[in-house]
């Protein structure tokens, strides 16, 4: 072995625990990086290959007026669509009286495939599959299930035969709302379809098999999606519009006919002519029974027919939003947490090379050239660099993806697909190198243009200077001799100074961003629900029916304390070439005040909101959507088709979806003076969710009234988001952590080994072992101290960033950041300082001094 690669593994046996620092720090950072990064589209991929293992619908149609033989024909016209028609429709049944999305189940179907957990599909009349979710209620194999008798099924009592999960309902905490019942549905069902007495079937799903190889979340596949509905819809709405259009005018003719045969036969002609004359009668009336006809189809096709994506489906909106927020804030935690490991380790690597100054003096004093000598040292950090990013590349993919997949317990089973982001891993490589090879080049470059034996002489210390407190007098006099050394030494080295404030206030910043992200997801729904909303429910009222009545209903239970009558509507709002469809409008009864239902507070001022007489106030996410501000006008057009332009009087503070408040004068300016109120938003006592759904179920048993909704609904929504995130917020903070003592340990150790020949020098004048440690140690601390105050600056602004970039469409994150966080991330630096002085002291008791202080001449 040559005499440099010999060196090369002497070096690395002698300073074994820099190697292993080095490795870890790099492994750390590759590992969260990689790691991190890899999650966001691991997630998309797992549920992209369980969705096309069991044939998801692209797009579904429900329609109450049925969906015929003849329309899934025209759906399959289109290139490329394959269509199925569905039996479904909402029923109550079960021990609890539970609101069911039942299916009529055929063989052979290919959408929407049922996945069984345990049982067996129902191939006969007496069987029912139930929702996996159900299992909670209590339902298992072999037991009887009955509907109500309002469900019209042929059979209403069945044997349970299996348990299933649809890709229709990938979370099992939400299965849609439905107007019968509490309005909540509860699982799906399957039964046989010859056992649902529907004469056609009420949906049909529509599934591109081209498609099926693009991510269901990307813009691509939704365009792609978006342009083949489009003739999708026209031709099966054509051929509804036909089907309904021969359908009622055989009504009508049929109507007109029996009239015009009554009519002839209460003249007195004779039986036998009369049909022939009522025919004749009605004949000229028929081309405007034609009008009538399409007139009539097409008003019933337009308030029948709802089209719904993937994205409609309970659960698919949130498992996608997640991901993206994963991927947003993995576009920044881990990079600025790879920047403090790399910031590290380039510091390391280069007191690596400058404390082996003689080493390289006498290599070329032997005549070694510059390239063979700067080799040993390369490789060396090359060495270090490749290791811990290799383990770190393996690491991060093996373990994070699958770990935060494994703990999505909300969703159905999910195929792992966990694959290998090149670039990614090329990238993370290549920034490995150049945090240990990159700092190894600089340094050696530098040392190899000195002399042999400028080299072979150690660094002349630096000098020492006054300091600022110096010239404070009185409290420079108090200061004992140690104390005054410390403070001295803080300034005399400032390069180590830096390096540890920064390494410091990266880690306190680091584990107080894991706590910001975790507490500002879980303020969005205190401070909506809080701050913002005060009501707990909302009551939509049916056509023309008073809200007397609701009010009587409402009264009735003990939960119950007041009522705000307001109009409601959904309305697409544009500007400057934005739009924005499904905004909330309410308007309040009377006057212009909807307190103390929702408090409006200026987003600028936080000063209280009035509704205009005239205008518009918009949540601040709408504003930001449409890019407009106070003094800005928006077109207002409702889905009644009603629209109106009004100036924009305020921006008021909002965290969770798009709402306009309207006064009551311009409200009625937008929908007319014949517009009634049609909304109660409603305060309650705090009730259980069994409570709420026990009050749901009364109120939609009143014909006066059509929906309810909880905010404990949108709450619950706001929690699973959080609690989504968990597993990512718990590993940023354990490898923060980490990061964080092996950081705090790496630069001690290099402040202990730069002034090694200064410590033994105090040891042999007599200081005794934790004198000679806190004359080091006293150090550490202050830059700790300095280091966690600039950390919590630097984390609010990380997580503050973090949080913009995780945003949604229609959710605000505000910055939160608990005192828990703070606290922690404080405790656990000040511990870690602890345990490496600790470490120090144990050192410094084992320390050589006649090898430290022997001379290099």
């Amino acid at each position: 072995m040559k005499p440099l690669t010999k060196n090369l593994w002497r070096n690395i046996r002698d300073s074994l625990g820099r190697f292993i620092a080095i490795v870890i720090i790099i492994m750390l950072g590759v590992l969260l990086f990689v790691g991190v990064k890899a999650t966001g589209p691991a997630l998309k991929d797992s549920l992209n290959t369980t969705v096309k293992a069991d044939h998801l619908a692209d797009s579904q149609l429900l329609a109450t007026t049925g969906v015929s033989k003849a329309q899934v024909k025209a759906a399959e016209s289109v290139s490329g669509v394959q269509a199925e028609a569905v039996k479904f429709k909402y029923v109550i049944g079960g021990r609890a009286s539970d609101v069911v999305a039942l299916y009529g189940y055929q063989k052979g179907t290919t959408i929407n495939r049922l996945h069984l957990t345990s049982g067996q599909l129902p191939m006969q009349a007496n069987q029912i599959v139930l929702d996996t979710a159900a299992k909670k209620s209590g339902y298992q194999l072999g037991q009887t299930y009955t509907f109500t008798s309002g469900s019209k099924l042929a059979r209403r009592t069945l044997k349970i035969s299996g348990f299933a999960d649809s890709p229709a309902y990938i979370e099992d905490t939400s299965r849609g709302s439905a107007n019968i019942g509490d309005g909540t549905v509860r699982y799906f069902a399957y039964i046989p379809a010859s056992q649902m007495k529907m004469p056609v079937a009420s949906q049909l799903n529509i599934r591109f098999p081209a498609l099926q190889t693009r991510d269901t979340f990307s813009n691509r596949y939704k365009d792609a999606v978006a342009t083949k509905m489009k003739l999708v819809k026209q031709r099966v709405k054509a051929q509804g519009e036909k089907d309904l259009r021969a359908a009622v005018y055989a009504n009508i003719v049929k109507t007109a006919t029996a009239k015009a045969q009554a009519q002839l036969a209460a003249s007195g002609m004779p039986a036998a002519a009369v049909a022939a004359a009522a025919d004749q009668a009605i004949k000229p009336q028929l081309s405007t029974f034609q009008q009538q006809a399409t007139v009539t189809a097409r008003k019933q096709l337009s308030t029948s027919l709802t089209w719904q994506t993937r994205e409609d489906l309970p659960g698919f909106g949130d498992y996608g939003g997640s991901a993206d927020r994963i991927a947003a804030i993995a576009n920044v935690f881990p990079v600025f947490f790879f920047l403090v490991a790399a910031l590290i380790t380039f510091t390391t690597v280069s007191r690596m090379v400058e404390e082996a100054r003689a080493q390289i003096g006498t290599f070329k004093a032997l005549g070694y050239g510059k390239w063979a000598i700067a080799r040993n040292y390369l490789a060396y950090a090359a060495l270090a660099g490749l290791l811990g990013g290799i383990i770190g590349v393996f690491a991060g993919n093996l373990s994070i993806p699958r770990t935060v997949l494994s703990l999505y317990k909300n969703y159905i089973p999910l195929q792992q697909v966990v694959s290998l982001q090149w670039p990614l891993i090329a990238l993370s490589l290549l920034l490995a190198l150049i945090a240990t090879l990159g700092a190894a080049a600089i340094v050696v470059r530098n040392e190899l243009t000195e002399k042999p034996a400028a080299l072979m002489r150690p660094r002349a210390p630096k000098s020492a200077k006054r300091i600022l407190l110096e010239r404070i007098t009185p409290l420079w006099s108090r200061l004992s001799f140690n104390q005054k050394v410390s403070y001295r030494n803080l300034f005399r080295y400032k390069s180590r100074l830096v390096m540890s404030i920064l390494g410091i206030a990266g880690g306190t910043a680091l584990i107080l961003t894991g706590f910001g992200i975790k507490d500002s997801i879980t303020a969005t729904g205190v401070q909506q629900y809080g701050d913002v909303i005060h009501y707990q429910a909302i009551v939509r009222l049916a056509d023309g029916k008073k809200p007397a009545a609701a009010r009587d209903i409402l009264a009735k239970s003990k939960a119950y304390r007041s009522a705000g009558t307001v109009s409601g509507a959904v309305a697409k709002l544009s500007a400057k070439g934005h739009s924005l469809s499904d905004v909330n409008l309410f308007a309040p009864a009377n006057g212009n005040d909807l307190e103390p239902y929702v408090s409006l507070r200026s987003t600028a001022s936080n000063r209280k909101l009035t509704l205009p007489r005239h205008g518009i106030v918009i949540t601040s996410k709408l504003a930001k959507a449409l890019n407009v501000t106070t003094g800005d006008t928006l077109k207002v057009a409702t889905t009644n088709g009603q629209s109106k332009r009004f100036t924009i009087k305020g921006i008021a503070k909002n965290y969770v979806g798009h709402f306009g408040y309207l006064s009551n004068t311009a409200y009625h300016q937008l929908a007319g003076n014949s517009a009634k109120p049609n909304t109660l938003l409603v305060r309650l006592q705090p009730q259980s969710s069994k409570q709420n759904d026990r009050l749901a179920k009364q109120l939609l048993n009143h014909h006066a009234i059509v929906g309810i909704s909880f905010t404990t609904t949108a709450k619950k929504t706001l929690s699973n988001m959080s609690g989504m995130l968990d597993p990512i917020v718990l590993i940023f903070i354990l490898l923060s952590a980490v990061l964080s003592f092996v950081v705090l340990y790496n630069l001690n150790n290099i402040n202990v080994s730069e002034r090694i020949r200064e410590l033994s020098t105090i040891k042999v004048l007599g200081f005794f072992d934790r004198e000679v440690t806190m004359y080091i140690s006293r150090e550490s601390i202050v830059l700790t101290v300095i280091g966690i105050v600039f950390g919590y600056l630097l984390g609010n602004l990380l997580t503050a960033y973090i949080l913009y970039q995780a945003e949604t469409e229609a959710v605000v994150f505000p910055l939160t950041i608990s005192i828990v966080g703070y606290l922690t991330a404080t405790l656990l630096m000040l511990a870690f300082t602890g345990v490496v002085t600790w470490l120090t002291h144990r050192r410094l008791q084992r320390v050589d001094m006649v090898e430290a202080l022997k001379s290099n001449e």
